[in-house]
């Protein structure tokens, strides 16, 4: 009975995915915590496609520096004076922490135009930050959702690592850990590589990422963690695409949502950890439910909520899915 329980979840699971009124192709990739697996594409989409990722790389981000946390190399109660010699030594700019950078309470709000061109310089990028971002709010009082973050946590990570640039230090991660071997921080190039957005990757490897941060063989356990531990607790957010966008208010920890449920900071269950990207790609942990999956796809930059509502709608089947234990 349970096999025919199972392929009947299956075939509804696809019948429902074949008549999902898309606006692009995808494919929605699932694995509960014995291994079994599903996985559907429609139309032109399929596991080993490559997508740019838009925020999905936030998690990736956050784990790559973690690695080096790990390491040694940086601790979360780092400044970045630290490492970065121009960067003030008082004032606001010097309180903030590699924590603050990575769960956006840092007080950096503010976008320098050349994150998002392809021929500016990395570094010199990161220094720019300052400008638009003075004055400097308190760091640690306040949740904005933003690119500037990463990439002075970046600037951080490659002077910690004794590495070139970002793409030797995300090689060396590649390397050490098996994922994303053909992943790329290309956009809007690989001399300036935007690491809250710039990735492109294949589902069939971000799904490899979440297992590996499922079974541990990713980062500590204490790593682990730390990076889903509530940021926002007692922390008012200032501007964040999920409230804006859903009427949700999900709080952040080291890269990545903690969803809840309602719009108010009590969740009814676990978290569900996750990194919506702005062209409707969607990895999610649910631990909870005891699987994890994605939606890789790529539609347009309005977009963003297509791959959380699908797989919000199709969650009763994918979880009797999930329960359905054949062993």
């Amino acid at each position: 009975m349970c096999l025919l329980e199972r392929d009947s979840l299956e075939a509804a699971l696809t019948t429902a995915l074949d008549n999902w009124d898309r606006d692009t192709y995808f494919t929605l990739l699932l694995e509960e915590g014995f291994g079994r697996t599903f996985s559907h594409a429609v139309g032109q989409s399929g596991p080993d496609v490559r997508y740019r990722s838009a925020s999905t790389s936030k998690w990736v981000t956050s784990t790559v520096i973690l690695d080096l946390v790990q390491q040694g190399r940086l601790s979360l109660g780092d400044h970045p004076q630290q490492y970065i010699p121009w960067w003030p030594t008082s004032g606001n700019a010097s309180l903030i922490t590699l924590e603050q950078l990575l769960s956006f309470t840092s007080g950096l709000s503010g976008e320098p135009p050349c994150i998002h061109l392809p021929g500016a310089d990395f570094t010199s990028c990161a220094l720019s930050i300052l400008d638009v971002n003075t004055p400097l709010a308190t760091p640690g009082q306040s949740f904005h959702y933003g690119s500037s973050h990463m990439q002075l946590a970046g600037l951080m990570a490659i002077r910690a690592s004794g590495a070139s640039d970002w793409s030797e230090v995300f090689a060396r991660f590649q390397e050490r850990t098996g994922l994303f071997p053909t992943s790329t921080y290309d956009l809007p190039s690989t001399d300036n590589p935007r690491l809250a957005g710039g990735m492109h990757w294949t589902g069939a490897e971000y799904m490899a990422f979440l297992d590996a941060l499922t079974d541990g063989t990713v980062l500590t356990e204490p790593l682990r963690v730390e990076m889903v531990v509530d940021r926002l607790f007692g922390i008012p957010i200032e501007y964040s695409p999920v409230t804006e966008g859903l009427g949700r208010e999900w709080h952040y920890g080291l890269g990545l949502w903690l969803e809840c449920d309602g719009v108010t900071t009590s969740c009814t269950r676990d978290p569900v950890l996750s990194s919506d990207g702005a062209y409707g790609a969607y990895p999610f942990i649910d631990r909870e439910g005891g699987y994890f999956g994605i939606v890789a796809r790529e539609g347009s930059l309005t977009s963003f909520d297509e791959g959380y509502r699908m797989v919000a709608a199709l969650r009763p089947t994918i979880e009797a899915w999930a329960a359905a234990d054949c062993n």
